[in-house]
């Protein structure tokens, strides 16, 4: 059996009280809501901290606000299970709701957070594993050793983003809230990732993600779907998130976003500039997927094969946009 290693827990109630306490330990400090990832980062000995600053006693991360109309603020410690089930965000951004409602399994989403979600470790098999797994490969670059062991030539991680609603934030256009030592400041949630696996996040270790901010909806269409081997419980070997604003039958502004095949999520740029000014043909939608298709470059350190993954690109691409458009999906043979 795995155990935690010994640590200090500290409860703030306030997000000023949470990032001073940040502050005053530094390296030695890391945030958890849900630990729904961190505790089994934890087990295997791949995060270390000695002290945790604890984020579910502050009650104001927990707030909903706003409407449809006027854009939603979702307080960064809202569970999984009720961003998925909250109607306003169901109803009207139905891709945050879709890809809240697809990480991990029931239990889970009752204890993760949107932030924990959006902030969540990258994953790779050579770092997913026990502490003694790890030790007799050598270890890897993300985690005591020098090397990235899916690319060892390389000198950057290739450790994939795991996030199912970063893909879906990204695509609905949504910004994310930080408090830290400097003070706060939102900023878009595509500025919050870059592409690298160890530093996969922008934001300082002592800045909080306290609210996510959604946008107006604006009568947009959206869908999250997600590639896994079982039907719940796995992280995603692929996500794919689209966002359509609609004028009657033609395409006002489109955005794509691709998940698990790059250490951040991947934007399709070329994919939704297709799509806009056109009508969404079954023609035009498979050309939108095969321009999907190219950026996307999954590597061989996750759940199946790297080709059959990058052929999925083009698959839940067009599946994605026929079910915006009320086309059937198309059957693959």
């Amino acid at each position: 059996m795995m155990r935690l290693p010994p640590f200090t827990y500290l409860a703030p109630v306030s997000v000023g009280d949470a990032v001073k306490l940040m502050g005053d330990h530094g390296a030695e400090a890391m945030l958890v809501a849900g630990g729904t990832d961190l505790y089994p980062n934890m087990k295997r000995r791949q995060f270390e901290p000695r002290v945790l600053v604890g984020l579910r006693g502050i009650r104001e991360l927990r707030e909903v606000r706003g409407d449809a109309r006027r854009g939603m603020t979702i307080g960064a410690g809202t569970t999984l299970r009720a961003a998925s089930g909250h109607a306003e965000i169901a109803r009207h951004y139905p891709a945050l709701a879709m890809a809240a409602g697809l990480v991990s399994s029931p239990q889970l989403r009752a204890m993760g957070t949107l932030g924990g979600n959006v902030c969540v470790d990258t994953r790779c098999n050579y770092y997913n594993q026990s502490h003694a797994w790890r030790k007799a490969v050598g270890f890897c670059m993300k985690k005591d050793g020098d090397i990235c062991l899916v690319a060892p030539g390389s000198p950057r991680c290739w450790a994939v983003s795991s996030s199912d609603t970063a893909p879906a934030l990204w695509s609905l256009g949504a910004s994310v809230r930080l408090a830290g030592p400097a003070g706060e400041r939102t900023i878009p949630i595509s500025a919050l990732y870059q592409d690298d696996g160890i530093q996969y996040l922008t934001k300082q270790p002592g800045d909080i993600v306290t609210e996510i901010v959604l946008p107006p909806a604006d009568g947009a269409r959206s869908i999250y779907l997600k590639l896994r081997r079982r039907g719940s419980f796995d992280f995603p070997v692929l996500g794919v998130a689209a966002t359509l604003h609609m004028d009657g039958d033609t395409v006002r502004r489109a955005r794509i976003v691709l998940g698990a095949v790059a250490s951040l999520p991947r934007e399709a740029p070329e994919a939704a500039r297709l799509l806009v000014g056109e009508r969404l043909t079954p023609e035009l939608i498979d050309r939108a997927a095969d321009a999907a298709y190219r950026p996307a470059k999954p590597l061989d350190n996750t759940d199946l094969t790297h080709p059959y993954r990058k052929k999925m690109v083009r698959v839940y691409v067009a599946r994605a946009l026929r079910r915006l458009a009320g086309l059937p999906d198309e059957v693959d043979g």
